[in-house]
């Protein structure tokens, strides 16, 4: 044998075996699958959050349009319920609004209370006008609006590495009387 017959021989040799194939396979593979898992991880745990903010929205309303008015301590447990409701996330990010708007003869619609936790940017005050559709809000009416957002910040941080803001609006007819009060 030729002496650059062996080198030639031990590379076919080499290239013929197949033994480590699945290792390298998996280490290709295993970024990949790794970025998947964390991504649906982060998902979830967004899909969770979003479907909180939502529940809470819904509730902190639901409780205030069950009552013939609202004082500064029922609305101070409203709020706390609200971020019981969010439980296990962070509060800190968490900003709730409960405003009364009332419809005239005319169909304006005029905020008469508002209330707030954290107070969001977009939670209007008393007196602003708004323009709430008439399915929702018929004239000479009231109803309750409860607002929720939340920042919502993934622990993982590698597939959503900022914060998604999540906002939820409601729209609830008092139950009891035409209107609920705002008792101070």
């Amino acid at each position: 044998m030729t002496p650059d017959f062996r080198p030639r021989r031990a590379l076919a040799t080499l290239w013929r075996d197949r033994r480590g194939v699945s290792a390298v396979e998996f280490a290709l593979i295993a970024p990949v699958l790794l970025l998947f898992y964390c991504g649906m991880a982060e998902l979830t745990e967004a899909m969770i959050a979003q479907r909180r903010l939502s529940h809470l929205a819904s509730s902190i309303g639901d409780v205030v349009a069950r009552s013939t008015q609202l004082s500064d301590d029922q609305s101070a447990d409203v709020f706390k319920v609200g971020a019981v409701l969010m439980a296990p996330f962070p509060t800190t990010d968490l900003h709730m609004c409960i405003v009364s708007v009332v419809s005239d003869a005319t169909g304006r619609d005029t905020v008469e209370w508002s209330d707030s936790s954290n107070a969001p940017a977009d939670c209007p005050a008393a007196g602003a006008v708004l323009d709430i559709p008439v399915s929702v809000l018929p004239a000479s009416h009231s109803v309750i609006m409860s607002k929720a957002s939340y920042d919502y910040e993934s622990p993982i941080k590698l597939v959503a590495p900022k914060a998604i803001a999540f906002k939820r609006t409601f729209y609830l007819r008092p139950r009891l009387s035409d209107k609920v009060l705002r008792v101070r």
